[in-house]
């Protein structure tokens, strides 16, 4: 059983010093993720001649990969109630897939890239999430996950600038890009393997390590069914960016509204976080459930690129108020010696929507219209938020 003492040393912004420095970890990591994401799809599309519907599979792929590694890569950090073997291990799979990315010359190549790169992310995530868990206290979640993912975000917002700059440097060479994204990856490796310590723990027996769905908080279980809902909607962001260039924005162009994004989602990920540990959750989820029904619906109805200024940011403020709030939710909903395990569970199911949410969005865009996927999208997330506002009531937390 873990203590309450566990990490109890803070740093001046009194966050702890595994969370401190797993931010900046995530920060480099995003850094070279985002110089690489918001091009891929144009790369697939523009450059190896691939269609939006191989676009949707090659994304659903490579997230539904990632989400069925996390319930046993979760789960496995439980059993050995050791954290940081899966959080090496996966950003340095993330990191290599930056350099098979400039290697690819077809699209099946690129597919094998982003299979690595959410190959890692499934290894690292439900681990991450845990060692984070075990180092705060329980009314510092909030706060914590919001600090982590507010310099993850930070990171999503300098890659997409240093993209911008290495393309316009050497004159649209995404390749040599994919190459330079491998250097903040190996910064932020470097920086876990130095900062980041974790107590050694007792590994759990088999019975101890059970986690019976009978026996898991009912609230879990309503969240998992809400986010379920929610995510068969919530297609690949590459969409939105297709969707930003599908209205006439440049290349570049597209790139800096997606920094835009980044810049908000960063900039609320911290207040949300601060807001949750005083107020509660449910109220947050709710509302960044509402705003993402809203932003998804006016993504399919614009006419023109003027309103992805608008939308982008709205966007982000969504993701500030339902990303780390959820995942500091979840965590107190479970035993903090088996959250690994139930990370993954939440990771893996909303990854398997993911991935048909994207194949859907393909299809959708490919076969019908390009405002369709928005417009479905932005039907799951108000049938979610209603769903939680009439079952809400009936969480509880069990810390």
């Amino acid at each position: 059983m873990i203590t309450k003492e566990i990490f109890k040393k803070k740093n001046t912004f009194g966050i702890s010093k595994n969370v401190f420095a797993m931010g900046w970890v995530s920060f480099f990591n995003d850094i070279a993720s985002e110089m690489v994401y918001p091009i891929v799809p144009i790369f697939l599309t523009t450059f190896l001649g691939a269609s939006v519907a191989i676009v949707g599979v090659i994304e659903g792929i490579a997230e539904s990969t990632a989400a069925l590694l996390k319930v046993f890569s979760g789960w496995l950090s439980d059993k050995f109630q050791k954290r940081m073997p899966f959080v090496v291990s996966g950003y340095s799979l993330s990191a290599v897939s930056k350099l098979l990315l400039g290697l690819s010359y077809t699209w099946p190549l690129v597919l094998i890239a982003r299979f690595f790169d959410r190959f890692g992310k499934g290894i690292r995530t439900s681990a991450r999430d845990s060692l984070i868990t075990e180092s705060c206290s329980a009314n510092e979640r909030g706060k914590s996950f919001g600090f982590h993912r507010a310099l993850d975000t930070l990171g999503a917002v300098f890659g997409p600038l240093a993209a911008i700059l290495f393309l316009t440097i050497f004159k649209n060479n995404l390749r040599l890009t994919f190459y330079i994204a491998f250097i903040p990856a190996l910064i932020g490796i470097i920086l876990l393997l130095v900062f980041v310590k974790e107590k050694k723990k007792k590994a759990l027996c088999t019975s101890d390590l059970k986690l019976r769905w009978r026996d898991v908080n009912p609230s879990f279980k309503i969240y998992l069914f809400i986010n379920i809902i929610f995510f068969i909607g919530n297609s690949s962001d590459t969409f939105l960016i297709l969707r930003a260039q599908n209205l006439g924005l440049a290349i570049k162009t597209t790139i800096f509204a997606y920094v835009l994004f980044n810049i908000t989602y960063s900039l609320f990920s911290i207040p949300a976080g601060i807001i949750v540990d005083k107020i509660g959750a449910k109220k947050v989820i709710i509302t960044g459930l509402f705003i993402f029904s809203i932003v998804y619906f006016f993504f399919g109805f614009i006419n023109s690129s003027i309103f992805i200024w608008i939308l982008f940011p709205i966007y982000g403020i969504h993701m500030a108020l339902t990303e780390g709030v959820g995942k500091a939710y979840i965590s107190l909903l479970v035993p903090i010696e088996k959250s690994g395990t139930a990370f993954g569970i939440y990771q893996t199911a909303i990854g398997i929507c993911s991935f048909f949410a994207s194949f859907i969005a393909g299809l959708m865009w490919s076969y019908i219209n390009v405002r369709v996927p928005f417009y479905f999208g932005s039907i799951m997330a108000f049938i979610s938020a209603i769903l939680f506002i009439g079952l809400g009531r009936k969480v509880k937390t069990i810390k």
